[in-house]
């Protein structure tokens, strides 16, 4: 039968340089290896945070931004506001000033207009008497020449029409 050995039988010699080995290893991969990789993740996590806090600032910058960006909207909106408010009332203000030039307008028409109605008027009636004074003398006229016979009548009964007709 085969006898079951030991796979592992340890010698002395062998511990002692598998020990010297083992740390000399650990040592050497601990100052060339373990050095540069805890560097290396030392400084990502310095990046991180680095990155972390950027991502703060811009955040609270963003933030910043978002409400002086209201701010200036509002503002935006009431400078619209007012400018539409004193559109509209520029806009009355002009309305009213025709409207009271059209007035104004309106009443010289009117009492222009009257003013040459009461002339025309005038006109029409000083000619109507002129006419009609006229006819009234041809009529009269031919009245007073059948009527009266004499000069003398006749003279006197024009003057008496004359004064009657300068007291009209």
């Amino acid at each position: 039968m085969i006898a079951l050995l030991p796979v592992f039988q340890p010698a002395p010699g062998l511990a002692f340089w598998s020990v010297f080995i083992f740390i000399t290893f650990w040592l050497l991969v601990r100052y060339f290896a373990f050095g540069p990789i805890v560097q290396a993740l030392e400084k990502r996590e310095n990046d991180i945070q680095h990155s972390l806090d950027s991502a703060k600032v811009a955040r609270e910058e963003i933030s910043n931004m978002k409400a002086d960006n209201e701010k200036l909207l509002i503002k935006a909106q009431e400078e619209r506001n007012h400018i539409l408010q004193e559109a509209k009332d520029m806009k009355n203000q002009i309305i009213n000033e025709a409207k009271e030039k059209a007035k104004v307008e309106a009443t010289k028409i009117i009492s222009t207009a009257k003013i040459e109605i009461d002339n025309q008027t005038k006109v029409a009636v000083q000619e109507a008497k002129s006419k009609i004074g006229g006819m009234a003398i041809d009529i009269a006229e031919k009245l007073v020449k059948k009527e009266l016979k004499g000069n003398s009548e006749h003279q006197s009964f024009v003057t008496g029409l004359v004064k009657d007709l300068n007291l009209n």
